[in-house]
């Protein structure tokens, strides 16, 4: 069920039944009918008018349905006034979507995360949705006669919401102390639209065995896979979960830990299905979500995916397209060699990060020589006696301890 306003075009609508459709279908819901009213705001008692909710009860009671799914956000109100109506059960496009995490989640950091939106969203619709409990209870360790059960049932969900943050902030830190003993490495964090196809480019461009589905929400956590770049140099690039138009907003806040994947990422690759036909409207749904989340200032290139769904013409009008300052390459993960423009970006973008340098050091530092080959990119090597020269690609950081123990360095600071 869509209740779009008057300005969207009915192939905008459609567009977005279709979506929800497939939410449901990843869900484990068959779709027995669609039903659309245009509005020109909300009905503050049903969402949709006073007329098309009694139409749609009759459409319910032909089709035999025991669900409706609303395209938008109901009210706990709205939600509570059609389920008295219809008599039928009432979910809209936030739930959905937190049903669809809630069986998708396989991580305990994933689980925890998506019970915390579950509940957040939750506890203002405990009077629909747990009515039949709201009676008065009394005894030993109640409060007393006006305490009822939807008070109880509240408490009980504060103080699980407490605990699954304070579990989540724990993550967090972790996540941190683990991003720190990655420095100097270039990380890279592929975020997009769900099924935009980030999964299977990391497993085309790492060559390993990554979760691949053409469903929506087909994974849930993070993956991270260390990448060949050329000669002998390596970055981490990282798979985020998908965002989605109307994305709960209680998701988006309880998947932050998730997040900082991307938030710590030297650079985000947004991922477009380049043949999807409202990929514009999905670039723009992905961008409000990331300077929701703070991030719309990172570095950012627009990687254009499934560029084998075109035709030849329609790739060159979109080679020929300026996005601002905004870089942009094409891909493809099913035709061969079209994932290396990836692979080139990731080395240039890492060769930013560590500068291309000449150090000198004694040849009695062996142990100074193993952490240079191991933090950095050595280019070359000449032994001169007693000294060994060395041009390398290494982070500032590197640079900066390498020097307070004596090593000469040239071409930096």
């Amino acid at each position: 069920m869509a209740a779009p306003s008057k300005q969207q075009t009915a192939e905008v609508t459609e567009e977005h039944l279709e979506e929800l459709a497939r939410l449901a279908d990843t869900a484990g819901v068959e779709v027995l009918d669609t039903f659309v009213q245009r509005l020109d705001s909300p009905h503050p008692k049903f969402y949709i008018g006073e007329g098309k909710a009694e139409e749609l009860k009759q459409r319910v009671e032909v089709a035999g349905a025991t669900l409706i799914i609303m395209d938008d956000e109901l009210s706990p109100a709205q939600g509570r006034n059609l389920e008295k109506l219809l008599g039928t059960r009432i979910m809209d496009r936030a739930e959905l979507i937190l049903d669809i995490f809630a069986t998708r989640a396989r991580t305990s950091e994933a689980r925890a995360q998506v019970e915390l939106a579950q509940l957040q969203y939750m506890r203002p619709r405990l009077t629909r949705m747990w009515s039949h409990l709201s009676r008065s209870r009394s005894g030993p360790g109640m409060r007393g006669p006006g305490e009822t059960q939807l008070e109880t049932d509240r408490r009980m969900i504060d103080h699980r919401i407490t605990r699954l943050k304070d579990e989540l902030e724990r993550v967090a830190r972790t996540r941190a102390t683990q991003r720190k003993s990655r420095e100097g490495q270039l990380r890279a964090s592929l975020v997009g639209y769900t099924n935009a196809g980030k999964s299977s480019i990391l497993r085309g461009i790492s060559g390993t065995e990554v979760f691949v589905e053409d469903r929506l929400f087909a994974t849930l956590d993070p993956t991270t896979r260390a990448i060949e770049v050329g000669e002998g140099a390596e970055v981490l690039l990282t798979d985020t979960v998908g965002f989605i138009r109307k994305l709960p907003h209680h998701l988006v806040a309880s998947f932050r830990a998730t997040l900082e994947e991307a938030a710590e990422a030297d650079v985000l690759l947004h991922t477009i299905d380049a043949s999807h036909p409202q990929w514009e409207e999905q670039m723009e749904v992905v961008t409000e979500v990331l300077g929701d989340l703070g991030l719309a200032e990172r570095p950012t290139v627009l990687v254009f995916n499934k560029i084998d769904r075109l035709t030849h013409a329609e790739e060159q009008a979109l080679r020929e397209r300026s996005f601002g300052s905004a870089r942009s390459i094409f891909v493809s993960t099913v035709e061969e060699g079209r994932l290396e423009p990836l692979r080139v970006l990731l080395h240039e973008e890492l060769q930013k990060i560590r500068p291309d340098v000449r150090l000198t050091l004694s040849s009695s530092h062996g142990g100074l020589l193993a952490e240079i080959y191991r933090d950095g990119e050595v280019l070359e090597r000449e032994d001169k006696g007693a000294e060994i020269h060395i041009r390398a690609r290494l982070s500032k950081a590197s640079l900066g301890r390498l020097r307070t123990r004596g090593v000469k360095i040239y071409g930096w600071g």
